[in-house]
């Protein structure tokens, strides 16, 4: 797919195509964002990760110039999003958590009838259309009526229609939500061949798979505060060490593989008697190798050797101490209404 980058754009150039800076937004006494802070670089894909009512839509909403900051600023691309909204509105494409596209039309119709709203002359806006539906895989089911598709049929040309405008950076709010395993995979595949052509993508989830599945980098969002925020691997590394899974061949050699596991390493162990399981700290990586010899010279024979890494359910539950899936009061819930009855 091509993209057309305004104002001298080049996503590959190095530039944040996110700057915010203690965005606050507050829906009578509640304070639905409080402060937050946000980095994207341009060409990545940033998650941000929270449970519902954190206020992660609020921020994209801010982000998007959907709603004004009661505080703080954030520029596009160096845009502010007050001052410049409607360069901002250029530079951007925004999918929600649920289609917006008329069901009463078929594909086409949809595509054709956004890209004529957007300046696009009949013959462009067709092309647009056709160019789109193949990109997403839509193409046979180009002319039937939308009535007839399936949830994940309709996100997929939900998130077609936002892109008609070839924006250089793309929200998508929660795009994935309710979707099969199946068609969940594909919006991923779809996702990535969008920032391998050049795009920027701020992606909001409840999902922990998903956003380790596709995040550079994740923002976690809990009570309209960025709580952490790095890589993957730093939230990771950040909650605690890695674990070493090993799994001995001869049941009765399990007491001298975790006497053995313990004295070279120097942590304690968790033994699996059953299965022939042994999961231990690895808080020092080069004591394997010592581990393994030593195990060998004991005679001791090993079936399977693995390094497991902390979950992000494991992060969000140290840095939250709650399920990433919770709402976080009745408050929150209350926001949200709030929130949807005045944009």
């Amino acid at each position: 797919m091509d993209h057309v980058y305004r104002k001298g754009i080049d996503p590959s150039n190095g530039d944040w195509a996110v700057e915010a800076h203690g965005l606050v937004k507050n829906f009578g006494d509640n304070r639905a964002v409080d402060g937050v802070d946000l980095k994207v670089r341009a060409g990545s894909i940033y998650g941000v990760l929270g449970p519902n009512g954190a206020g992660k839509t609020t921020t994209i909403r801010m982000l998007a110039t959907l709603l004004r900051p009661d505080a703080g600023s954030a520029r596009i691309f160096g845009h502010d999003v007050v001052k410049e909204s409607q360069i901002v509105r250029q530079l951007i494409g925004v999918t929600g958590q649920y289609a917006s596209v008329d069901e009463s039309l078929s594909a086409t119709e949809n595509l054709i009838i956004f890209s004529r709203l957007l300046g696009l002359g009949r013959a462009e806006a067709r092309r647009k259309a056709e160019e789109l539906l193949e990109e997403f895989g839509l193409t046979e089911a180009a002319k039937r009526p939308l009535k007839n598709f399936s949830g994940g049929m309709r996100r997929r040309l939900d998130l077609a229609a936002s892109l008609i405008a070839q924006p250089p950076l793309i929200f998508l709010d929660e795009p994935t939500t309710g979707l099969d395993p199946r068609t969940r995979a594909q919006m991923w595949d779809t996702i990535r061949r969008l920032v391998n052509t050049g795009s920027t993508v701020l992606l909001t989830t409840q999902y922990l798979d998903e956003a380790d599945q596709l995040a550079d980098r994740i923002a976690v969002i809990d009570q309209g505060r960025v709580v952490a925020e790095g890589t993957v691997d730093e939230l990771k590394a950040s909650v605690g060490t890695s674990s070493l899974q090993l799994r001995v061949q001869n049941l009765q050699d399990i007491e001298g593989a975790r006497r053995t596991i313990e004295q070279v390493l120097k942590v304690q162990s968790k033994v699996s008697a059953e299965s022939g399981n042994i999961t231990a700290p690895m808080a020092n990586a080069d004591l394997v190798t010592e581990l393994l010899i030593t195990l060998r010279a004991a005679g001791i024979h090993l079936t399977e050797l693995s390094v497991q890494k902390p979950t992000l359910d494991e992060v969000f539950l140290t840095i939250t101490g709650h399920g990433v899936k919770e709402d976080t009061s009745q408050t929150s819930s209350k926001s949200n209404k709030a929130e949807v009855a005045r944009v």
